[in-house]
């Protein structure tokens, strides 16, 4: 595969961008030699790596929550909230029209100032920003005033993306916080607690996606079979799961779910990642393997459940393994492809879980959805466009009759 090759971290004379991937592909690699040793292990540690939040509790997106949960898991960080150096110094402030304000307790003392502890190494992760400037004047104008102008008015820009690196520290594991502000971190702990089902329970269900198969609230219909094949078929534009029942507890149902999800997501028109001629087995069938398992384990750790290699995805470990030491742009274009899938289903499931949180009837459900289902035929976003990240060719293996992906659980 085209590329420079991994070099173990040596970072003389290199961009932020490529010593980033230096220590994405570092923490990958010794995640799939672990897969590699034991294939049965969860992606994820339960109950040590959860999906990880900035201070203002917004989730970090599919690639960098991929990474920043492995480091986690490295390290042992038991609140899985990460912040810049600037923003936990900012924990020590209030900004007021006059300036900085030292925060102060309820008897209007000055609270012990929250730092990075000495000698820490930070997380890189990688943002997309975006500069929008006027064809004409020139001027330039801030990305979220630019979304809210009509197409029209938006024509009169260029949108130039870049992405940016920064670096993040685990605000329990690598500051003074549990010493200099203990109600702080222990509010922390609390609002980060992750509560699981009961491991191996056949009874625990995500109400979200039984009501996204139910209604046929997807892109495209999910249907569980009785059978021993879970495969997305694109010719039918089709999701092919065993029935609930069939698996060995229902975290695995929703992760083999989730990963057929992804595949479906890639189709063209939707994600555009699944092309035709590609075969089965080929590097570009394994890569697509890569995406949904990623994809897949980020979803399942977001909303608390396990996920572990499929079966017929373990063949692959290998394959993925030289990839990853052979190319840091086959890692690029992975994560980025696993940001777009694990954005473009989370939010669909965000949606349908809101639904039952209002106790919005099925009705309500799918008149949202056929709008939603009109948006994915629109012109795509900048985002979108921009995520894309390095040209890569991209799968649609072809099987037998038809172009399955996936075959058995």
């Amino acid at each position: 595969m085209a590329g420079k090759k991994y070099n173990g971290g040596n970072s003389d004379g290199r961009s932020a961008e490529d010593r980033a991937l230096d220590r994405f592909a570092e923490l990958m690699i010794e995640k799939v030699e672990t897969l590699q040793g034991d294939w049965r292990k969860p992606w994820f540690t339960p109950g040590v790596a959860q999906p990880p939040k900035n201070l203002d509790g917004r989730y970090y997106n599919g690639m960098n929550s991929i990474l920043l949960m492995f480091q986690a898991e490295k390290q042992g960080y038991d609140v899985p909230v990460w912040g810049t150096f600037d923003r936990i110094i900012g924990l020590n402030y209030h900004k007021t029209k006059d300036g900085k304000v030292s925060v102060i307790d309820k008897n209007g003392n000055k609270l012990p100032i929250v730092t990075v502890n000495k000698g820490e190494k930070s997380m890189p992760v990688m943002l997309t920003t975006f500069t929008v400037i006027h064809k004409e004047t020139k001027e330039k104008i801030r990305y979220e005033d630019y979304k809210q102008l009509s197409e029209e008015e938006r024509d009169k820009y260029n949108v130039y993306p870049k992405l940016s690196v920064f670096n993040v520290f685990n605000i329990a594991a690598q500051t003074n916080i549990r010493k200099a502000r203990p109600e702080l971190y222990e509010k922390l702990m609390a609002a980060n607690t992750q509560v699981r089902p009961e491991q191996g329970s056949e009874n625990f269900s995500f109400e979200p996606i039984d009501r996204m198969i139910r209604d046929n609230l997807y892109i495209c219909p999910i249907m569980p079979t009785h059978g021993d094949q879970a495969y997305y078929s694109i010719s039918r534009n089709v999701i092919v799961v065993p029935e609930k029942e069939q698996f060995a507890d229902g975290e695995s149902y929703y992760g083999t779910t989730l990963h057929e999800m992804t595949h479906a997501s890639g189709k063209e028109g939707v994600l555009d990642r699944l092309k035709p001629g590609q075969t089965f087995g080929s590097a570009e069938y394994a890569r697509e393997e890569l995406v949904a398992e990623l994809t897949a384990a980020c979803l399942a750790s977001r909303y608390g459940m396990e996920k572990h290699l499929k079966d017929d995805s373990a063949a692959y470990l290998k394959s993925w393994l030289g990839s990853l030491k052979e190319s840091p742009d086959f890692l690029k274009s992975t994560l980025l492809d696993v940001k777009r899938a694990s954005s473009f289903i989370g939010q669909r499931i965000d949606k349908i879980a809101l639904d039952i949180e209002q106790g919005i009837d099925t009705a309500q459900a799918e008149e949202r959805t056929e709008t939603s289902k009109e948006q994915v035929e629109e012109k795509p976003s900048v985002e979108a466009i921009a995520a894309k990240g390095v040209p890569v060719s991209e799968p649609e293996p072809s099987t037998e009759e038809e172009s399955h992906y996936h075959r058995g659980r």
